[in-house]
């Protein structure tokens, strides 16, 4: 199978909660998509390996997307080394998409920090020639970041305002790990009452730096080419008060 689209998240619930607008959009522009999660979320406070195991499937067909598979590198103990990059490597050669997501590399979850090195080294791996790994050498077109921090400009933000709402679903798919009045397990960030409101509150945020409802922000290491920058910018800035 080759798909347009792969992203990768450091645990089941992440491609959902920063991504899910998106890859529902590309799904309803016509392009195929896959989801790889990193770990399998076993040393989550919240919920088992089995339960998140289906909860991520559950994610996956509300996003529309073909497969969903867990590389289960290992929760907490993630890294950006060349055994784990080569079974990205593999990954990507098997799938060949043109598009890869994966976490911005700075971020205080090490998890989410060795997903950004550890996808965007094994994508340049995928396309050497010489490479000591099964399938024929491929290299996406981009690593596309997402869960940007604050204090970087996105390179560009998608209007994810018409899918909201499935996106919501998605995430809530992942219910282990959310608010629930009668679990008896510990809380955490993710399972505190605001945390689907923070989440809203953030895509709100960029939405409104393109004015449309609701935004879902991106950022790339590489100078983008532009040929007919007429049509690149064919849509103004902002709206006219």
């Amino acid at each position: 199978m080759t798909l347009d689209v792969l992203a990768f998240g450091p645990h089941p619930d992440d491609v959902e909660i920063f991504i899910g607008g998106t890859l529902l959009k590309l799904g309803s522009i016509g392009y195929s998509s896959g989801i790889i999660d990193l770990s399998a979320g076993e040393a989550g406070t919240r919920g088992t390996r089995e339960l998140r195991s289906i909860e991520a499937q559950e994610g996956r067909k509300i996003l529309g997307a073909s497969l969903r598979e867990t590389l289960d590198l290992g929760d907490g103990r993630l890294i950006a080394n060349h055994e784990n990059r080569l079974i990205v490597a593999g990954v990507i050669r098997k799938y060949r998409p043109r598009l890869v997501f994966t976490a911005y590399p700075e971020n205080s979850h090490p998890d989410h920090a060795a997903a950004g090195p550890l996808v965007s080294g094994a994508a340049y791996l995928s396309g050497l020639e010489k490479l000591d790994l099964e399938g024929e050498p491929h290299r996406p077109n981009r690593v596309l970041y997402y869960d940007i921090p604050h204090k970087t400009v996105p390179s560009f933000i998608i209007d994810v305002t018409a899918f909201h709402e499935e996106k919501r679903n998605a995430i809530c798919a992942h219910r282990s790990q959310l608010y629930d009045t009668q679990s008896i397990e510990p809380e955490t960030f993710v399972s505190a009452p605001d945390f689907l409101v923070r989440i809203e509150g953030i895509s709100r945020y960029f939405g409104s730096l393109i004015d449309v409802e609701f935004g879902e922000a991106f950022y790339i290491r590489e100078a983008m080419k532009v040929d007919d920058l007429m049509k690149f910018f064919a849509e103004p800035f902002n709206r006219i008060s």
